[in-house]
């Protein structure tokens, strides 16, 4: 059998339609001698069984294992041109207590932008000062809060926050330490939603203001000024990108070194991982090499010292160890016309999840990898993976390859899952949020317990009223 004329150019014809391509799947992915998915050394089906679908998988040592390569790449690339280097983990791509705690035993630092995400890691035992607090529109409250528990730095996304943060700091009587977030023009070659620093943007000062910003902020004795930041956007495969924003940002890093002391430099992150065949993800060292020569080369050709790194690396760490499964439903082949061609065949793979669990292929048209959990033989036909929501965008897995003899019942695993899909979760159609588990050495564990219907209808305040009436 031939490629699906419907098929996109990117989705080649497999000649396994069971196979697991290891830089898609978590590390300890791999196939039992019966055919069984397995991950973290339990197989998908006993996992099931247990918790139920849909369901959330996270590889634990994965996740440990990358934070720590991460760490010690930027070490090395940096400590090579004499300064250090800090790493911080994105709370918003997944946030628990234990996966905070495996941050801070791979020696990370914690960037959150609400009070919950710092209430989370702080019940994980993060260090306040080991915290960087981020976002657009922080509430007083917010703010007040991360002054008091001291939280490391505040990164500044408006002139406004400055002198907010300043009044917060002066009545904790603290200095509070805090980096300009800064909007630096430089447009990433990914999704519009994911670009976070072109001009017409929430995020961020324009570079043009960001030396008058510190200079406010080194006018205000509650504040101390650490540096600026940058953040270009995510899921990014271009490293032009990161030059083009890490020069713009050294022009004025430069400058203000002139006027005063600047001992740190944000570079931000955002770099890819790999969702399918067609992605080709940066390696962290790479990375990590290729900032610290251009840090190094931009400080040379201005005479100032090499200020001490930050970046961010967002979902590298914890998106590759995910996965999610899936109860296949409904299947439905549904024939369509080709232009040129013969009508061809898309069949829908209904499954009992959705848009609730992942909506970033509704979001951003984020696409995935699916495989069986069992192997087969079968001819691979073209699949769309589908949710059970009242949406034709809900949408899990747009083009896949499935084997043919997949049918009501089957398992079936997303892979890549680990970051922003837990995280943007909803209860839309009123379905509960999945648990999420940890698994590692054969043993698997909650980290988030699954929402129920009774979950549900405890935030409902008429449930009580509608029972009480029902009792008189």
């Amino acid at each position: 059998m031939s490629e699906n004329p419907l098929a996109p150019p990117r989705l080649r014809f497999p000649t396994d339609a069971s196979a697991l391509t290891a830089r898609i799947w978590p590390a300890s992915a791999t196939r039992t001698d019966d055919g069984a998915l397995a991950i973290g050394g339990m197989r998908a089906d006993e996992l099931v069984a247990q918790y139920g679908t849909p369901l959330y998988v996270l590889d634990e040592r994965d996740v440990q294992s990358r934070a720590v390569r991460v760490r010690n790449a930027f070490a090395e690339a940096f400590g090579r041109i004499g300064t250090h280097a800090h790493v911080y983990y994105a709370g918003k791509a997944f946030l628990t207590t234990q996966v905070a705690a495996w941050m801070a035993e791979a020696d990370l630092r914690v960037d959150v932008c609400t009070g919950g995400e710092l209430a989370v890691a702080l019940a994980g035992g993060v260090d306040p000062g080991r915290l960087g607090f981020h976002g657009n529109d922080k509430s007083d409250a917010e703010i007040a809060r991360a002054v008091e528990v001291g939280v490391g730095t505040i990164v500044l996304d408006s002139h406004e926050e400055v002198h907010r943060v300043a009044d917060a700091a002066a009545a904790a009587g603290v200095v509070q330490r805090v980096r300009i977030r800064i909007n630096s023009g430089v447009h990433a070659s990914t999704h519009e939603y994911l670009a976070t620093a072109r001009e017409d943007q929430k995020f961020g000062i324009p570079l043009t203001e960001a030396v008058a910003a510190a200079e406010t902020i080194r006018s205000l004795p509650s504040l101390a000024f650490v540096g600026l930041h940058s953040h270009i956007g995510s899921q990014i495969f271009d490293e032009s990108g990161f030059r083009e924003a890490a020069r713009r940002l050294m022009d004025v890093h430069a400058t203000l070194v002139a006027s005063g002391p600047v001992p740190e430099l944000n570079l931000g992150g955002g770099w890819g991982i790999d969702y399918t065949e067609a992605d080709s993800a940066f390696e962290p060292e790479d990375v990590a090499d290729a900032l610290a020569a251009i840090v190094a080369e931009a400080c040379a050709e201005r005479d100032i010292p090499v200020p001490e790194i930050a970046v961010e690396p967002g979902r590298y760490i914890v998106g590759p160890a995910g996965l999610t499964l899936y109860r296949v439903g409904t299947i439905k082949p549904v024939t369509l016309e080709v232009a040129d061609a013969d009508p061809a065949t898309r069949t829908y793979v209904s499954v009992d999840g959705g848009m609730s669990d992942n909506a970033r292929p509704a979001l951003y048209g984020a696409e995935y990898t699916a495989r069986l959990a069992r192997t087969s033989d079968a001819e691979p036909v073209l699949s769309r993976v589908v949710g059970k929501h009242c949406e034709s965008g809900d949408v899990v897995v747009l083009d896949e390859y499935l084997p043919g003899d997949v049918h009501r019942g089957d398992l079936l695993a997303v892979a890549a899952t680990g970051a922003y899909c837990w995280s943007l979760a909803s209860n839309y159609n009123h379905v509960g949020r999945p648990p999420v588990v940890a698994v590692a050495d054969g043993r698997a564990r909650i980290l988030v317990r699954g929402e129920t219907i009774d979950d549900l209808l405890a935030r409902d305040t008429g449930v009580s009223g509608a029972a009480a009436g029902a009792a008189r």
